[in-house]
């Protein structure tokens, strides 16, 4: 008889998929509202996406636990900058603060893959992508979670943005209207959903342009 070892681990995967695009002048962050834990369905109707500012949104897959305990940090983070600075933190700075607080954690990670989307001071839609130990990059846009490998390659071969190493630097986002994104990110999910089992039963689409922020909802398989 083969001795059993009893292991524990504090993180879980609970799953989940998230996208976002970078337009001329919106930036569209969806994710689907399925958390799971191996094959158990834990509830059906749990949010990614939450806005940290006027014009910054974040979605998080991964384990849920730390992404709240993140989302915790950032707000109290944004609450003081507000009290210090009396404004609002732009995009690309709340993209910073979301890298430090990662990396902070680097020997004891959050273990939430991380994209954050909204305007820039030049009213741009911008898209960061992370890892979990606060690497990132500005994108034109990003796929994170379990149906990332499903939709990633979708979506480079939609809307392939220009090499970063490429003079003079051009920019990262997409030629598509808001509309046009908005549906192919209806299309990204609605295909994931077939193949992945953490991807499944809402999509919820958050659309950030000059007149202010707006929710979608799409149905998915429910199985």
């Amino acid at each position: 008889m083969t001795k059993q070892q009893a292991n524990w681990s504090p993180y879980d995967n609970n799953g989940g998929t998230c996208v976002a695009i970078a337009g001329a002048d919106y930036c569209v962050i969806a994710a689907d509202t399925r958390m799971s834990t191996g094959y158990n369905i834990l509830t059906r109707e749990y949010s990614k996406i939450i806005q940290l500012a006027d014009k910054s949104v974040m979605a998080s897959s991964g384990f849920q636990a730390d992404v709240r305990a993140l989302q915790k940090v950032l707000a109290a983070r944004h609450l003081i900058y507000q009290q210090q600075h009396n404004k609002q933190m732009s995009c690309p700075a709340m993209a910073q603060l979301l890298s430090n607080t990662l990396y902070y954690k680097r020997f004891f990670p959050y273990y939430a893959f991380n994209v954050l989307g909204g305007l820039d001071s030049e009213g741009k839609g911008c898209v960061f992508t992370y890892d979990a130990v606060g690497s990132y990059e500005r994108v034109g846009y990003s796929s994170q979670g379990s149906g990332s490998t499903l939709i990633t390659p979708f979506l480079d071969n939609q809307l392939k943005s220009p090499s970063p190493l490429l003079l003079p630097a051009r920019d990262a986002v997409t030629p598509l209207s808001e509309s046009e994104a908005v549906d192919l990110v209806k299309t990204c999910f609605a295909s994931a959903t077939e193949r992945d089992i953490y991807t499944g039963d809402k999509l919820e689409i958050v659309i950030l342009n000059a007149s202010g922020i707006r929710r979608e909802y799409m149905e998915l398989r429910k199985d």
